[in-house]
């Protein structure tokens, strides 16, 4: 069974920085994409942004130019480095990997979900 493991949300006034970081664990041959998600009560989740394992990225809109996504494969681990936060920022920040296990089957996992929130 694989784990995703979130840490780093919590409270932040506008304008600061919070680093999200996510780390998978478990029966994992190799990871192809790993990402952040966002998501508020009665909206859709939307992307953030996602990473390869050869390090491409891909950012959505609302986030692009103040964030950074990275990834560490040898710790199975992806980041998210925010800055300049804005209180339309504050949601449910889940993180997404998209792995093979070793008999070959592909899943699509979430994450628990960490709250972030920023206070105008």
């Amino acid at each position: 069974q694989v784990q995703l493991v979130e840490s780093g949300g919590g409270l932040v006034q506008a304008g600061g920085s919070l680093r999200l970081s996510c780390a998978a664990s478990g029966s994992i041959f190799s990871i192809s994409v790993m990402g952040w998600y966002r998501q508020n009560p009665g909206k859709q989740r939307e992307l953030v942004a996602t990473i390869t394992s050869g390090g491409s990225t891909d950012y959505g809109d609302s986030m692009k130019g103040r964030i950074t996504i990275s990834r560490d494969n040898g710790k199975n681990t992806v980041y998210l480095q925010m800055n300049s936060l804005k209180p339309e920022d504050t949601a449910v920040y889940y993180c997404n990997a998209r792995y093979r296990t070793y008999v070959g089957t592909l899943y699509n996992h979430w994450g628990q979900g960490t709250q972030v929130t920023v206070s105008s």
